[in-house]
């Protein structure tokens, strides 16, 4: 299904001649230099035709004859390719004379008999040339390795855009397939699985660039190089049997997906996970346009005030029940989207997830994931990606950012599978922010936004780890004993803050806040002793404080079972968190609205990240 929809993207794009996607045979390749002959062969003037508009000259994408694949063995492209086999020069290559033999030999058999003056030209070029003649002024050292394709006098055109160079390489094409056999069903003809044609099959597929973490030469979705794979006689593609031009189609356009560059917006790196999406609509391609915008910024949120307002609004809308179309008429709500999430394996690409379903449905569960993790007070400006949520699970390390490197790639995988198909997040995202939470005591509220999220979730499946829901806001009704704890741990660090001012060091979070959330019985009888000297000394210099507090841990206690609990499981952990979050914060509220200087906390700065 992955190959099929691509293919059908691929034919689409090809219909309205999409810039950056090529027909059949041809891809867009780096194109660092052109060689200009004149019509006897000789070399007339060498052009630097990269894109020189950046801070460092970079080679310009052209649509070039597909290159061959390339592993140990020596294999020309057509018309063009990197110095070593075009000039038989290189700075790192140690078989030049070999490559660029074979580059001469396959030329001269291909364009044996031609009679287009271009082409001529080439061959006498590559009859001439000889690599003692890679000199200054026409032939630099920094052209070493570059690729280069040709052109005739004062054509604008290069040689491989003739007609007659386009006849030859569909020539080429035709034996490639008629060498396999061309019987209507043999072991490298067969039906393709993508098309449901009888056509000849790939045995090799093209690479597919742009993954990170995946070899710069491309890797591949699909291939058998071992003898294991080995089966009823059939090897390599003849495995998975898909047609040529499928191959070509569908590799083409992943490679067009995951073009870097500002102006693509189907491509988001998700840790080391590339995830493209596209769009396939009934009302053609402004309304498939319309639908990968969206979806863009669902993914990625502007950071806009205004737009990140209006996106809030859709999605707060969507969560209260509400069509799609009624709240964005400009959107069509059955326009069908596909998401595909590739990783690195070595030499081969692993699918990470596949999602498919129509648009409203994806808003919906993106919709859904933002009230999940909806807490007060809001501690973001722009709806966290989940780049930015999973930034949260791991280490703070002092004076440096976290960096998503340090994060677990099966987690931010698992996370972004359970956002785009409403299913349950990962445990483990609990367990590992709880586990940052405890080990370097930085509650943000990005931090308590997954706790909640997480178990706000797992209620919501029909996991009920509690009776009772988890609060978005400060709930003192509720019974929760990890929520409630929570909220005493905040009073009581409140309560020493008040008493000791800016003497502190050190607060109670700092060096309790681990053993509190998980053995409370053994750590809270203590607090609480020291508690009475901090309410002790308010009581000399701030007796009407030191009396709203005292309520207010009284209130707290008595609403605990009459034991304090030995040791919380990991979501009362987690309910620990969300209730600690949400008093200390209400503890800042009402100094700010006294006018006293509020005590800033991490949750302030998290939307900076």
């Amino acid at each position: 299904m992955i190959l099929q929809a691509l293919v059908r993207y691929y034919q689409r794009m090809v219909e309205r001649e999409a810039k950056g996607i090529a027909g059949y045979g041809y891809s867009p390749e780096k194109i660092s230099y052109e060689i200009v002959l004149a019509p006897d062969g000789t070399v007339q003037a060498v052009n630097d035709i990269r894109d020189t508009t950046g801070k460092k000259p970079q080679p310009r994408l052209l649509d070039v004859p597909q290159p061959e694949k390339r592993t140990v063995g020596i294999k020309p492209n057509f018309l063009w390719d990197k110095t070593s086999y075009v000039l038989g020069v290189s700075a790192t290559s140690k078989r030049t004379d070999k490559e660029h033999e074979a580059f001469k030999v396959f030329h001269e058999e291909a364009l044996a008999g031609t009679q287009d003056e271009g082409l001529q030209a080439l061959l006498a070029f590559l009859r001439r040339w000889s690599p003692d003649q890679f000199q200054a002024p026409l032939f630099l050292e920094e052209m070493l390795d570059a690729n280069l394709v040709f052109r005739l006098g004062d054509e604008r055109r290069h040689l491989h855009e003739r007609e007659a160079a386009q006849a030859v390489r569909a020539r080429l094409l035709g034996d490639e397939s008629a060498e396999e056999g061309a019987q209507p069903i043999s072991a490298s003809s067969a039906i393709c699985l993508v098309s449901g044609e009888v056509a000849p099959i790939a045995r090799l597929h093209p690479p597919i660039k742009g993954v990170n973490g995946a070899q710069s030469s491309g890797a591949s979705l699909v291939s058998f190089n071992l003898d294991a794979f080995t089966s009823y006689c059939k090897s390599q593609g003849d495995n998975a049997p898909i047609s040529e031009q499928a191959a070509f189609a569908y590799t083409s356009v992943l490679n067009y997906l995951l073009r870097r560059g500002p102006d693509n917006r189907q491509r988001q790196q998700v840790g080391d996970t590339s995830v493209v999406f596209w769009a396939e609509a009934a009302g053609g391609e402004v309304d498939a346009q319309a639908a990968e915008n969206f979806l863009a910024s669902l993914l990625m949120p502007p950071d806009d005030d205004s737009e990140a307002e209006r996106l809030r609004t859709v999605l707060d809308g969507l969560s209260k029940g509400r069509p799609l179309a009624e709240l964005d008429p400009g959107l069509a709500s059955g326009t069908r989207m596909y998401v595909l999430g590739l990783a690195p394996n070595a030499s081969r690409l692993s699918v990470r997830y596949w999602q498919a379903d129509t648009l409203e449905v994806f808003a919906k569960r993106l919709a859904e994931h933002a009230q999940d993790l909806r807490i007060e007070p809001l501690p973001w400006r722009v709806e966290p990606t989940v780049y930015r949520l999973l930034l949260a699970t791991v280490p703070n390390r002092e004076g440096a950012k976290p960096k998503t490197d340090d994060a677990f790639d099966n987690l931010i995988g698992e996370t972004m599978r359970a956002i785009l198909s409403g299913g349950l997040y990962p445990r483990s995202l609990l367990a590992n922010t709880v586990m940052r939470i405890r080990s370097d005591g930085n509650l943000s509220g990005m931090r308590a936004a997954i706790c909640k999220g997480v178990l706000t979730r797992e209620r919501r499946r029909g996991i009920h780890t509690s009776d009772e829901e988890i609060p978005v806001s400060l709930d003192k009704q509720s019974t929760l004993p990890g929520y409630q704890l929570g909220r005493l741990f905040a009073v009581l660090e409140y309560v020493q803050r008040c008493a000791l001012g800016g003497q502190v060091n050190a607060t109670i979070r700092d060096r309790y806040y681990g053993a509190a959330s998980a053995t409370p019985a053994a750590i809270f009888p203590v607090l609480l002793r020291n508690t009475q000297n901090h309410l002790g000394k308010l009581r000399k210099e701030r007796p009407g404080q030191a009396v709203t507090l005292e309520r207010e841990i009284r209130d707290i206690v008595e609403g605990l079972p009459d034991r304090f609990p030995r040791s919380l499981k990991i979501e009362g952990q987690g309910s620990f968190a969300i209730g600690y979050y949400h008093q200390s914060h209400t503890h800042f509220t009402k100094r700010d609205a006294t006018g006293d200087a509020a005590e800033h906390t991490e949750t302030e700065t998290e939307g900076a990240l």
